[in-house]
Parts: C-alpha cells; sequence; structure tokens
C-alpha cells in the first residue's frame, strides 16, 4: 500500500461525499452564527464529518455492503433500514441536486421555470443511467478539483481580505444547531452508501490484497478524506461569518453562496462556480440514481427491468421534487432525517466498535432505544408537538432535537454490563478508561447547552473552562468509583 494509493482513494472518497449540497449549507449557518461560528463549525463537522468518516472505518472493518451494518439487529431489519436510506436518497437529495442546478446556474442566466428545468435534468439523467457512460468518470476528475479552487479562492479572499468584524448569533444553540444542519448533508447516510463502493472497487483493482491491507487503506484513505472537508466546511462557515452584515437576513442559501462568489472575485467566478456546481449536482443525481436502481436489480435477481424501472421512478420523483426550490426540499427532508439519523448514527459507532463491546444483543438495545426515542423528534418536526408526551418533552437534550441520545448510551451501558463484569481486571480498567473518554467528549460537546442552562451565556470562556474542568474531575471520580465497584463484585465471586 502506497502513498499514491492512499492519495487516490482518499479523493475518490472526498469526491464522493462532496456534493452541491454540501456547498450550499455551510455558508449560510456562518451567515447566522455570527462571533460564535466556531461552535457551529464544531457541530456542523461532527454530524457531516467525524460520523460519516466513522462510518466508512465500520466499512473497512466489515468490508461487506450496506446490508452488513444492520444484519446484528435482524436480516429482515437490515432489509428495511436498506430500502428507507434507498428512499430517503432517491426522493431528496437526487431531486435537491435539480433544484440547486436551477437556482444557482439555470435562473441567472434564462428565465425559465424549474419543472422545465427539472423534465431536462432528469431526462438527461436517465440516459446517463440507462447507459452506464464513463464520461461521469472523465468529467468527475475535474470537477471537484475546479470546484475546491474556487472554493479556495472565495474562501481566502474573505478570510485575508475582511475585517474579523462579526455579528450576534441568531441561533439559540448554536452548537446543536450545526449537528441538525449537519444532518442535511446526507454524509452519513452517504457513507453507509458509498463505503461499499469503495470496498468494491478496491477488490477489483487488487484482488489479491488481504484484509488488514484493505482495512489501512480505507482508514487512512478516510481520514485524510475528513480532514479535507474538515477544512472546506469550517472555512465556509467562517467566510460566511464575516458577510454577516452584507446580505439580507432572510437570502436563500443559493443566493447567499452566489453573492459572497460575486463579492470576492466577480460576476466570473461566481458564474464559473455555478456551472461547476451544475455539474456536479448531475454527477451525484446519476449516481445515487444507478445505486438505488441497482440495489432494487440485485434484490429481483439481477433483473435489468427492475432496474428501468426503478431508474424511472427515480427520475420521475425527481422532476415532481425537484421542482421546488433547495429551501422547501431541506424543510420537507427534515422529518425523515430525525428518523434515519439516530439509527444511522448508532449503527456506524456500534461497527466501529470492538466485536467484544457490540454483540447482537447490544446491537438490539441501542437501536431500539434510538427508534423509540427519535420518535418525539420525529412528530414534532411535522408539527405534531401534541402528540408527544409530557415526560418526553422534557428529556434531557428533548428541546434539542437530541433525546435520543442518553437513552442510547444507557441501553448500550446496560446491555454491556454482563459482559463486563465477568472480564479480568485490565480489561475492566481499560473499558473504564474508554468509558471515561466517551463521557468527558460527551460532556465537551454538550457543554455549551449546560453553560447556557446554568448561567444564560458561553461567551465568558474563562466560565466556560472552569466548568470542563470541574466536569473532568467529577466524571474521573464517578468512573473511578464504579471501576473499584466492579473490582469488589468480582472479588466476592
Amino acid at each position: 500500500m502506497n502513498k499514491k494509493t492512499v492519495a487516490v482513494t482518499a479523493f475518490a472518497l472526498f469526491s464522493l461525499f462532496f456534493g452541491a449540497g454540501n456547498l450550499i449549507l455551510p455558508p449560510l449557518m456562518g451567515f447566522k452564527s455570527g462571533d460564535l461560528w466556531w461552535l457551529v463549525a464544531l457541530g456542523f463537522c461532527l454530524s457531516a464529518v467525524l460520523i460519516p468518516i466513522l462510518g466508512i472505518l465500520a466499512h473497512a472493518k466489515l468490508q461487506g455492503t450496506m446490508f452488513d451494518f444492520a444484519k446484528k439487529v435482524s436480516p429482515t431489519f437490515s432489509i428495511v433500514y436498506c430500502y428507507i436510506v434507498y428512499a430517503i436518497s432517491i426522493a431528496l437529495p437526487s431531486p435537491r441536486t435539480a433544484s440547486v442546478t436551477h437556482e444557482m446556474a439555470i435562473q441567472p442566466i434564462w428565465d425559465s421555470s424549474s419543472l422545465l428545468t427539472s423534465i431536462i435534468y432528469f431526462v438527461l439523467v436517465y440516459i446517463f443511467v440507462v447507459n452506464r457512460s464513463k464520461i461521469l468518470d472523465v468529467i468527475g476528475k475535474f470537477l471537484t478539483p475546479g470546484i475546491l479552487i474556487v472554493l479556495v479562492l472565495i474562501m481566502g479572499a474573505a478570510i485575508f481580505g475582511l475585517d474579523f468584524n462579526f455579528g450576534v448569533s441568531q441561533f439559540n444553540n448554536s452548537f446543536t444547531a450545526g449537528i441538525l444542519e449537519g444532518y442535511q448533508t446526507f454524509d452519513a447516510i452517504g457513507a453507509v452508501v458509498v463505503g461499499g463502493v469503495i470496498i468494491i472497487s478496491i477488490n477489483l483493482k487488487d484482488k489479491q490484497a488481504s484484509y488488514e491491507t484493505k482495512k489501512g487503506l480505507i482508514a487512512r484513505a478516510g481520514w485524510f478524506a475528513g480532514l479535507g472537508l474538515f477544512l472546506i466546511y469550517a472555512g465556509l462557515i467562517l467566510t460566511g461569518s464575516l458577510f454577516g452584515d452584507s446580505f439580507d437576513s432572510e437570502i436563500s442559501r443559493t443566493a447567499l453562496l452566489s453573492g459572497i462568489s460575486q463579492k470576492t472575485w466577480g460576476n466570473t467566478a461566481a458564474l464559473l462556480l455555478s456551472i461547476l456546481v451544475g455539474l456536479a449536482c448531475f454527477t451525484t443525481a446519476v449516481g445515487i440514481v444507478t445505486g438505488t436502481a441497482d440495489f432494487i436489480k440485485g434484490r429481483f435477481n439481477d433483473s435489468q427491468t427492475a432496474y428501468t424501472i426503478t431508474a424511472i421512478i427515480g427520475c420521475i420523483l425527481g422532476v415532481l421534487m425537484g421542482q421546488f426550490n433547495v429551501g422547501y426540499i431541506i424543510a420537507v427532508a427534515l422529518p425523515a432525517l430525525m428518523f434515519i439519523y439516530p439509527i444511522t448514527i448508532v449503527l456506524i459507532i456500534l461497527n466501529v466498535l470492538p466485536e467484544k463491546w457490540a454483540s447482537a444483543r447490544v446491537f438490539r438495545w441501542v437501536v431500539a432505544a434510538a427508534i423509540l426515542f427519535s420518535v418525539p423528534d420525529f412528530l414534532r418536526s411535522v408539527g405534531l408537538k401534541e402528540l408527544v408526551p409530557y415526560y418526553l418533552t422534557s428529556f434531557p437534550l428533548g428541546e434539542f432535537s437530541l433525546g435520543w441520545i442518553l437513552p442510547a448510551i444507557s441501553a448500550f451501558i446496560l446491555s454491556s454490563i454482563k459482559l463486563n463484569s465477568t472480564m479480568p481486571h485490565k480489561k475492566i480498567a481499560l473499558n473504564h478508561f474508554g468509558l471515561f473518554i466517551g463521557l468527558l467528549g460527551f460532556f465537551f460537546i454538550f457543554s455549551e447547552i449546560l453553560v447556557v442552562k446554568l448561567f444564560g451565556e458561553i461567551h465568558n470562556v474563562i466560565l466556560w473552562l472552569q466548568m470542563l474542568l470541574a466536569g473532568t474531575i467529577l466524571l474521573f471520580l464517578v468512573t473511578l468509583l464504579s471501576y473499584f465497584v466492579f473490582i469488589l463484585k468480582k472479588t466476592r465471586k
């Protein structure tokens, strides 16, 4: 495994994740975040970078298909999960590419309707899907570098050319706002789908490669791709925050990105970025429809008819949804994401963990908890808050649409206790150390929420650091106490 192979795989992963939708989300988050852009960036990158890269690491470990992600829960559950993921992909992010293309590349030049754009767009998508043209692969090799060059120029002009004068954040909680907006990239779902594609590609190129070689290659490439995504997202969020007073507060995501490119490098850069984004959207749509059609084809004994019918349905859905603006599609996508994302996140994390910590029993308990406690968030997102029981509305982190996290962690701990209590002293110590690190990370991630709840502000950095130090000491003492309790129980046995 040489450096060139790692670099090529990393760039391929980056290209598969980096779609047009990822471009339009960060700038508006930065635009609304003001001086707390860094908290928004941390939250956004947690759900749009770290979780997806963990998904790639899980694929490196499994080296199978998307079906393998959930099969420990049950084969039936895994099949249903796969169908839901592909249904969401073909009904929401695929049509969104047509909307982004219309708003950024078509509307500024020609005064045509979104319906006409969607029809022409998905007729072309269908032609490429059924013919499996390699032209897209060639175009794709130049698209991502082209977009990156333009973006780096735009971000550089903003970061080095503007004063760092920030406004006030428009978010009640900047960090969780970043997490939830990161959902809209669909990258965690993309990791579950895309990882299998990478595995197949590596197997075709080097059939003799060992399991460990492929695992190391995918893991290294994943971390490099994640670093690239982090730098681009953080740069776009910072760039958006520097233009906080330059545009109308109700500006759309696509209009903001076009406006920023125009203010930094003029009309030429704005037009070039729009064309590149439009082409990137097209390759993404073809990839989604092709992947979904391949999955259905596989479920129907490699039937070409099933492939064609799925492609037609995907393109019809694209036309119907693609005529709506990007903001509307994002709003429509939210309920589906509030339900499927918690399940996807826990499946990714459990598949990354060592086998001894992630038995079939643990999978079932944790996934069940994630499903059960994501229902209130789903109901609230569709305007049915009155159907949510009172005790669930006041559940920890529930007001931030993250009420599933603590139940999922509790289910993990409870379903693992029996296994851990029989371990040798050294393993008990290592498990408690891992638990301490995990709880410390969780505490750090949600420290902003605690500060806001207790003190109403987070601008006092010294207060925030003092709370982190006190919390770290408390968590260490609690973990140490738990360790001695386990040792005492084991000694009595």
